[in-house]
């Protein structure tokens, strides 16, 4: 009976965990590139109401913010994240007049089963180190499929992957499973030439710590998105920027950073 009793509330807590599926994850990314294209966002059937957002990690007001402007999206991608109810979405707008990378992560809420927080990180034409152009044209090219299940990574070996580069800015003696091949986008600067030696591990900044980390983890895409403070000021002289980085993990390695 013992036995019995342990493996229904296993079960029961599995299934309580496991509250979203893929779908509806991606109907919600599917809902902000409708919002994002439109710049309506009242009556979108994936969005609670009201919604906690901040932009650029500060509290602002969804009706005023960069989703209630109607933008021309020339790329987009998103990832899904089963296991936090959280998905992420990248939108890259080349318009000329009005330029703009943005990262934006989802959490849906447990009982509704809408989106019901979302933070966007956006930088445009004079931010630092902003080249849409650059930007736009090594993210178009690149592929990131689904990794076959048999070689797929756990939660726990994507998340320390991404905190180990971010680590690594503060601290030079953490390992980082770095890939090889691996490219690196940074400002619309690419590390990628299509070559077996293709290396990410260049250019690496000292002294400046990435804190206040918040995740969305897809399994399925071997993928983190990262959204964080960049803090300290190292050799750049800036701190406390907000800051999205998103990984690729393959075969337990670092393959893609932007």
């Amino acid at each position: 009976m013992r036995n019995f009793v342990t493996i229904v509330i296993g079960a029961l807590a599995a299934h309580t965990a496991s509250t979203c599926t893929r779908e509806q994850l991606t109907a919600a990314t599917a809902d902000l590139l409708t919002v994002q294209t439109t710049g309506k966002i009242n009556g979108t059937a994936s969005f609670a109401s009201p919604i906690k957002y901040t932009e650029n990690r500060k509290t602002v007001d969804i009706a005023k913010g960069i989703h209630s402007k109607a933008l021309t999206i020339a790329h987009n991608r998103s990832q899904h994240d089963l296991s936090q109810c959280a998905a992420f979405s990248e939108f890259i707008v080349t318009t000329a007049a009005s330029p703009y990378v943005i990262a934006t992560q989802l959490r849906l809420d447990n009982a509704t089963q809408k989106v019901n927080q979302i933070d966007t990180i956006m930088t445009t034409k004079g931010d630092w180190l902003f080249n849409v152009t650059g930007t736009y044209y090594w993210a178009s090219r690149e592929k990131w499929d689904p990794i076959p299940m048999a070689t797929r990574d756990t939660r726990e070996t994507l998340k320390a992957a991404a905190d180990a580069y971010c680590d690594i800015f503060n601290d030079k003696s953490v390992k980082v499973p770095w890939g090889q091949p691996c490219a690196r986008l940074e400002g619309g600067s690419y590390t990628g030439k299509g070559q077996a030696s293709d290396r990410c591990d260049v250019g690496i900044p000292t002294g400046v710590k990435l804190i206040n980390r918040q995740y969305v983890i897809d399994e399925e895409y071997g993928t983190v998105d990262v959204q964080m403070d960049f803090g300290g000021t190292g050799g750049f002289g800036v701190g406390g920027l907000p800051d999205s980085h998103e990984f690729r993990v393959e075969n337990s390695k670092l393959s893609k950073v932007e």
